[in-house]
């Protein structure tokens, strides 16, 4: 039974990924209440741009002038050659002023005692029950994302047992983001076929793709049917928010360190959206019909970026069609590169963009990156191509000028297509 309203009017954090600069602008603008990042060595997403401790004060900085916070993930399997490593990036989170250390392994959890660190646990020590909970907040942790695999009603036993004894930690469940087939993200097939470890942040995915069972007796071979049996379509709690709250979820998380900053700036802005409806409306009558319709159009928003089509995870116990029908994404927009700016002209507020691929017709939508932009998107009513107003199209080599949101030199410049 869902407990009463009364957790609603708890604010939970919305935690957002920064797998690079540009996707750590476009969650704080987004609505983020906190960012996640990594570190070079420490990284469970080593493919993303890891940031270094130099980094970290103006990471803190960058989170203050949006009021949030920031934290530091070190969730990577840790070997002994590595604890010198450890410390001292731990060290440098603790002078940075940087929120708290996401982290597993208890040489993590180690130093950040000794830094007197706050720490929160990922979910990569697959904590399922109470004494789990009661054991590592006797250890200092803050948070605690639980196993991936539990249900709603589960979950909600740790956050009853987390309030009953006034623990000193809140409940953080992920809610939106890509699901692995092994338990709580620890696979080792990477690692077996490829010998890249996804315990080291250095996952190839091969359960993403098709497979070809064979019989050795007969030499006949099947492709496995239409499911990507081993791919897991994405988990998307969008829809059930107001239940996650009523269940005492402290702190949402979004997956995606890997993913582009428009995905971060799309995903994290529908769920800025969806929380605060929830937060400010929850109570109110017509709610649930409001936050049906609120929640479709989000849904067609989600669509946009990368995803592998949608599931409710193990919220509601085992999730049915559960299981990827395609490879790769399924988003309903595509990015290709066009160019990068070359100037900004902030009084007239115009850019100008060198084309350096591919081709921009009138009535394109453009995303304009970079580090400090973070993500533009907006389609430029027009645009003038090697000084000619009114030009129809521009292509490689061209030069354009249009009228456009604050942006820098450098960024980056891609067209947004609908994919077919």
């Amino acid at each position: 039974m869902a407990r009463e309203h009364t957790t609603t009017k708890k604010r939970p954090e919305l935690i957002a990924p920064a797998g690079s600069h540009a996707a750590m602008q476009a969650a704080l603008r987004a609505g983020a209440d906190a960012v996640y990042f990594g570190t070079e060595g420490c990284n469970m997403r080593a493919g993303s741009e890891s940031f270094t401790p130099t980094d970290f004060p103006a990471i803190r900085k960058l989170a203050d002038s949006h009021g949030a916070r920031a934290y530091l993930t070190l969730n990577t399997t840790v070997y002994d050659s590595e604890l010198p490593m450890i410390k001292s990036y731990v060290a440098a989170a603790k002078s940075a002023g940087l929120d708290a250390v996401i982290c597993w392994d208890m040489a993590v959890i180690d130093a950040c005692r000794r830094e007197s660190m706050p720490f929160h646990l990922s979910t990569q020590a697959s904590v399922s029950n109470t004494a789990a909970i009661r054991y590592f907040a006797a250890q200092g942790a803050t948070m605690i994302v639980p196993a991936r695999e539990l249900t709603l009603q589960q979950v909600q036993r740790l956050t009853t047992m987390v309030e009953e004894e006034r623990l000193p930690l809140k409940i953080e469940c992920f809610v939106h983001g890509a699901m692995c087939v092994a338990v709580s993200g620890r696979c080792f097939l990477s690692q077996e076929l490829f010998g890249k470890s996804a315990n080291r942040g250095e996952c190839v995915q091969p359960c993403r793709r098709s497979y070809i069972v064979t019989d050795p007796e007969e030499g006949v071979s099947l492709e496995l049917g239409s499911d990507y049996v081993m791919s897991p379509k994405d988990l998307s709690a969008v829809e059930f928010l107001d239940r996650l709250m009523d269940a005492g979820i402290g702190a949402f998380k979004i997956e995606g360190r890997s993913r582009s900053p428009e995905y971060v700036q799309t995903v994290t802005s529908a769920y800025r959206r969806a929380l605060d409806c929830c937060i400010s409306e929850r109570s109110d009558p017509g709610f649930r019909a409001r936050y049906s319709a609120l929640t479709a159009e989000l849904k067609e928003e989600l669509r946009t970026v990368y995803n592998r089509g949608f599931s409710d995870g193990f919220y509601f116990g085992r999730p049915l069609e559960a299981w990827s029908k395609s490879y790769g994404s399924q988003a309903l927009e595509r990015k290709t590169y066009l160019g990068k700016v070359v100037k900004y002209y902030p009084k007239a507020g115009v850019a100008e963009i060198l084309i350096q691929a591919g081709k921009l017709t009138a009535g394109g939508k453009l995303s304009i990156q970079g580090p400090v932009t973070g993500v533009e998107t907006f389609t430029p009513e027009s645009f003038r191509t090697n000084d000619v107003e009114g030009s129809p199209t521009a292509t490689k080599g061209d030069t354009i000028t249009l009228r456009c949101p604050k942006v820098r030199k450098n960024d980056a410049v891609y067209l947004l297509e609908e994919r077919r």
